[in-house]
């Protein structure tokens, strides 16, 4: 018989040590897992769990164990490799006078449907957070089961567990009776508990990231004697590099591989392996990634190609590969990849195919594409920007942009983080994590495909269904510096690596030459800069006017950001003090200067303040071959530092608001659904629920709408400006928020503004300030303006609906009568569909 449970609620998680573990339900086959489980168990684990010594399970113990409803009574387990290592159960507590209804919501009367929880994790891999990340999945397993509350029996002695109930965050009550602690969770998920799991979430996966970017040894796996090859070519950079640790090249017959000692397989290594490089045929990496698992390597870098980006089948080899190595524990980068690289003079590390590498820098740069990731590099080097870390994920089947980012926020090597992106395979934790990143250091993105929003390389998922400058809007609310090319990009990097953040976007123009100051200003006023003031020096100035001017501008208040510019003049040739004079005031990183050297192809390398490594440092100035450039670098810097000055703003508090009845009305119309449209269905043949979405009537979509404190006029749409407010679920953002104009023309230009819900209040203020048409409500040609409080409300309360209900597939709120009383809400239109599972957010914590 078939044992089914939702297909959520199977995970790979990562713990704290960065090691991965695999989630499944327990199934009635895993009676001899369970039994090896339970034979490595100290006595003490043991009777903390069963408060009485059990050295052995009896053959009932197994079958209760092993045989639950998926319902009723759930339990999941912990896998590494072909061992379970970690349980956790739930009982419902139905036949207690405290009761519950099954099927219904959860509660009977005043009490709540409650459930008896308890852990047990092998000695083994105690202290691994394997207790606090099977808790969040037990608790969301229950939470859809209708279970509220649970309650854990543990004994004072098992300090461990207790804190792992008091430290998950959510509301706790706690009592001592017969020298026994019995704690009570209230599973509804808080403030706390979100923080909690997103911080855990955390460290997690940045150790994990740690533990690839720092090995202690490395093997090459196929690194042929041939001079070319692919596995050769990243034996020799990592040799080339001085990696500091020892490097094995794994050959099934070589003695010697580059002049160092060759090994027949990994499992032929007489020590630890910490990370593999695998640069075999597709077909024989199942084989290398099972004996890498044998050997306990730690993480695994796949350059060779032949996995989804040539279709199905090796789309198919590209997940059993992931599902291999992180069962055994194993975090991998790739296939198809580049490799990684890391500069710090601990480790040393080039596991890349890439001949140049830049020196060391402050920059952190991950680049999905493999093939464009050599040119991506040369081009750092060409420009003198270093590199903290590199990594060049290819068909991104398991390490990702996302991980960088967690281990990116901590790294004190990186100021600045660079991104290029051909698709977003968890775009909703790309925002929240770029978000937060973007406070303390910034990122500039690529993101190419925008002309198909495609998906990542060899995934089958589906692609955004956004529009391109949706998509931007998503990354601005997000603090993310979307450039158009990898040009910006590096022009943006020098800026942000080795100058200061401006203070506001008033800029001084320093020039020798009146048509070099006209097309700098020309671009500045374009951009949305304040040129004050443009100071031309005229063609006879000299190193010293230059410095006067510069220190002048440093030192004017009203000033946030120098552009300097300089030609030769025709007679007298190039003065090379100009350039210098300029470094040194910049030097003292007072205010952002950005400049163009004429006549001298890019900047001298005596004209950058250097370190101990002879790489540029702070203090250095970034020159560019054309004013244009030079002006359109800093207006993104600008750009990021009034997003990093704004208030990060908070979701606010609504009061009014009746989520419990929202929820109980959307279950009812969406059952009531269901049952109408198996009814209809000939022969059983009714598509799956969750993707048919259900238009509700409008009175109804009123009464919902009214849970979030929103009333529906109706009637005509009278004075005032129409606006237009849509909520959508998206499969991959979750649920955006588009506001804008209602009317033709804002359609047919559609100019909308989106964020993703729940708004923040400044989100709310930005959006109706963002659009094309925002003078219409702000007074345009002496009107009245509307009531933007009310407006920003509305637009607070509609997000937070499509927030708390992910079945909301789609609310539309058009026309909305703004004026200057306030706002009406004239029509409604509005779908639900089944989602696919809890919101990410709200959900435990789980490798995508």
């Amino acid at each position: 018989m078939t044992e089914r449970y939702p297909d959520q609620w199977e995970a790979d998680v990562v713990l704290s040590d960065g090691g991965t573990a695999h989630l499944r339900p327990i199934r009635t086959g895993d009676a001899g897992l369970l039994r090896d489980f339970h034979a490595r168990l100290s006595p003490e684990s043991i009777y903390y769990r069963f408060f009485s010594p059990r050295p052995r399970l009896s053959d009932r113990d197994v079958e209760h164990f092993t045989s639950v409803d998926h319902d009723r009574r759930v339990a999941l387990i912990a896998t590494i490799g072909e061992e379970m290592v970690a349980v956790v159960r739930y009982d419902r507590l139905g036949d207690r006078p405290e009761g519950d209804r099954p099927g219904g919501d959860g509660t009977e009367g005043e009490r709540p449907a409650t459930a008896e929880v308890a852990f047990l994790v092998e000695d083994a891999h105690q202290g691994r957070g394997l207790g606090p990340v099977l808790l969040e999945h037990i608790a969301a397993a229950a939470r859809e089961r209708g279970v509220r509350r649970f309650v854990a029996s543990v004994l004072p002695d098992n300090r461990r567990m207790t804190r792992v109930f008091r430290e998950a965050g959510y509301r706790a009550e706690q009592r001592f009776e017969e020298g026994v602690i019995e704690l009570v969770l209230d599973l509804e998920p808080t403030e706390t508990s979100v923080e909690v799991m997103t911080a855990r979430e955390h460290r997690a996966e940045s150790r994990s990231i740690q533990r690839l970017l720092f090995p202690g040894s490395v093997a090459v796996i196929g690194a042929s004697r041939a001079e070319h090859s692919v596995g050769q070519t990243v034996l020799r950079n990592l040799l080339a590099g001085d990696f500091t640790g020892p490097v094995y090249p794994v050959h099934p017959t070589a003695v010697a591989v580059a002049g160092v000692r060759a090994y027949p397989s990994v499992l032929e290594i007489p020590d630890d392996v910490d990370l593999a490089v695998v640069a075999v045929r597709a077909d024989a990496v199942h084989e290398v990634v099972q004996e890498c698992a044998s050997k306990g390597v730690r993480g695994l870098i796949v350059v060779s190609s032949g996995f989804g980006e040539i279709g199905d089948d090796g789309r198919g080899r590209q997940e059993e590969l992931v599902r291999l190595a992180r069962a055994y524990g194993m975090r991998v980068v790739g296939p198809n990849c580049l490799g990684i690289a890391n500069t710090d003079e601990g480790v040393r590390l080039n596991a890349t195919l890439a001949p140049t590498m830049p020196g060391r820098g402050p920059v952190g740069f991950f680049s999905q594409s493999g093939a464009l990731g050599i040119a991506i590099l040369q081009r750092t080097a060409e420009r003198g920007l270093g590199l903290s870390t590199f990594v060049s994920a290819g068909n991104r089947a398991d390490v990702s942009g996302n991980d960088l980012m967690q281990y990116w926020e901590e790294d004190p090597a990186t100021k600045a983080v660079l991104l290029y992106l051909e698709s977003l395979g968890n775009p909703r934790k790309f925002a929240r994590l770029a978000r937060r990143l973007g406070r303390r250091k910034p990122i500039v993105a690529v993101k190419s495909g925008r002309s198909t929003q495609g998906v990542p390389i060899g995934h089958a998922a589906r692609a955004l269904t956004l529009p391109d400058h949706a998509v931007s809007a998503l990354f601005e609310q997000a603090g993310v510096i979307r450039v158009e090319d990898l040009s910006e990009l590096f022009d943006v990097a020098q800026v942000l690596a080795y100058q200061p953040l401006p203070a506001g976007d008033r800029i001084a123009i320093i020039d020798n030459s009146n048509s070099l100051g006209l097309l700098a200003q020309d671009e500045a006023v374009a951009l949305g800069l304040d040129v004050r003031p443009r100071i031309d020096l005229g063609p006879r100035a000299g190193a010293d006017d230059y410095e006067a001017a510069l220190a002048g501008a440093l030192a004017d208040e009203t000033v946030d950001a120098v552009v300097a510019l300089f030609t030769p003049p025709t007679i007298g040739g190039y003065d090379v003090r100009v350039p210098e004079k300029i470094m040194r005031l910049a030097a003292r990183g007072e205010k952002p200067i950005v400049a163009t050297y004429l006549g001298k192809e890019g900047m001298p390398a005596d004209l950058r303040v250097t370190g101990p490594d002879g790489m540029p440092a702070e203090g250095s100035v970034p020159s560019y071959p054309s004013p244009e450039d030079a002006v359109r670098a800093l207006a993104y810097v600008i750009r990021y530092a009034r997003w990093r000055q704004r208030p990060a703003g908070r979701i606010p508090e609504l009061d009014g608001v009746d989520r419990d009845r929202a929820r109980a009305l959307v279950a009812d119309w969406l059952t009531a659904a269901d049952a109408s449209r198996e009814g209809g269905a000939a022969g059983g043949d009714a598509a799956d629920a969750s993707d048919q979405a259900v238009e509700v009537p409008s009175g109804r979509a009123a009464e919902l709408l009214a849970c979030y404190g929103i009333e529906v006029a109706g009637g005509e749409d009278g004075g005032g400006v129409p606006v237009r407010i849509v909520i959508r679920e998206d499969h991959s953002f979750g649920a955006v928020v588009s506001f804008g104009i209602a009317d033709e023309t804002a359609a047919l230009l559609d100019d909308r503004a989106y964020r993703l819900s729940p708004l923040a209040d400044v989100d709310a203020a930005e959006m109706i300030r963002a659009i094309r048409t925002a003078p219409l409500l702000l007074g345009h040609r002496g009107a009245e303006p509307v009531n933007l409080a009310a407006l920003e409300e509305l637009l607070l309360r509609a997000s937070r609906l499509g927030y708390d209900l992910p079945e909301v597939a789609r609310l539309e709120l058009s026309p909305v009568m703004a004026d200057a009383s306030g706002v009406t809400v004239r029509q409604v239109t509005l779908s639900l569909a089944r989602p696919l599972g809890p919101r990410p957010e709200l959900g435990p914590r789980r490798l995508s």
